[in-house]
């Protein structure tokens, strides 16, 4: 305590990590809690047991194997295909130093402050128009797009400042522009390039707007929607919607945690920077 006292940042920042942790833990005690226990006892009491019913419950009603599925195969596209994607454009951009430079990052600035409620009708349309409609590559082709304009816009600031010797010394040597690009630029960048894998598989592990429009079948749904969808049928206790949040939740935390090394290589690697 006497540490954190003479760092008021890190006390705020602990203070910051125990309101979002704790509101984690109450959701998972009550998910294990039967509704007659919730009922009596309330929210924050302890559980006298495991009552697993709600998530089994919910797990069969939602079908969330194939949900999860889906979730899984779109988020980790889409985090694979829009890093790469955001490496290709922040390359021409920071190190080929194409013309117009200034014009095209002020384009991708403008791409990630466009709401997404703007994008649903023609989204849709063109979907519709292409016949992707209602499938899982629609939705990650979109959200490639959308995550890597912010790619973009973050690498080609940090290309830019990517040493000029070691690319001529790879040119003199006889390399050529994707020589460079995948034996020089991706291995330093990397740490950078985690940080934004990590973080394109969460944000789109969370979308619910754009994947609720253009999925409307269930085998194409992710847990996001279906989250939604039985919230608004109005089919679950207090037990059963806590353990929907948990499971809803629980995969972004453990990819999260299998990650987090890479995620604060890349945030260390960064500040010395």
């Amino acid at each position: 305590m006497t540490a954190l006292r003479r760092y008021p940042v890190l006390l705020a920042l602990c203070l910051a990590a125990l309101f979002m942790v704790v509101p984690f833990v109450i959701v998972a005690v009550n998910a294990v809690k039967s509704p007659a226990e919730y009922a009596q006892n309330g929210p924050l009491s302890l559980p006298h047991g495991l009552y697993l019913d709600g998530l089994k419950d919910f797990w069969q009603r939602v079908d969330y194997t194939r949900k999860l599925v889906n979730s899984v195969l779109i988020s980790g596209s889409v985090a694979l295909l829009a890093t790469g994607l955001s490496v290709l454009n922040a390359y021409a951009i920071g190190i080929g130093r194409i013309r117009g430079r200034t014009w095209v990052l002020a384009f991708f600035v403008l791409a990630n402050l466009l709401p997404q409620e703007a994008l649903v009708y023609p989204l849709y349309y063109l979907s519709k128009q292409a016949g992707l409609y209602d499938t899982r590559l629609s939705v990650i082709i979109v959200f490639t797009v959308i995550q890597s304009a912010f790619g973009t816009y973050l690498l080609s600031a940090v290309l830019g400042q990517f040493p000029r010797e070691i690319v001529e010394a790879a040119r003199i040597d006889g390399a050529n522009k994707w020589q460079i690009l995948i034996r020089i630029v991706v291995p330093v960048s990397r740490p950078t390039l985690g940080v934004l894998l990590v973080f394109f598989f969460i944000w789109t592990w969370n979308e619910f707007l754009l994947p609720l429009v253009m999925l409307i079948s269930n085998d194409n749904q992710t847990v996001s929607v279906a989250l939604g969808v039985l919230q608004g049928q109005r089919l679950m206790d207090a037990t059963m919607t806590n353990a929907a949040a948990l499971l809803g939740v629980l995969p972004a935390i453990v990819f999260f945690l299998v990650f987090q090394r890479t995620l604060t290589r890349g945030i260390a690697v960064g500040a010395v920077k």
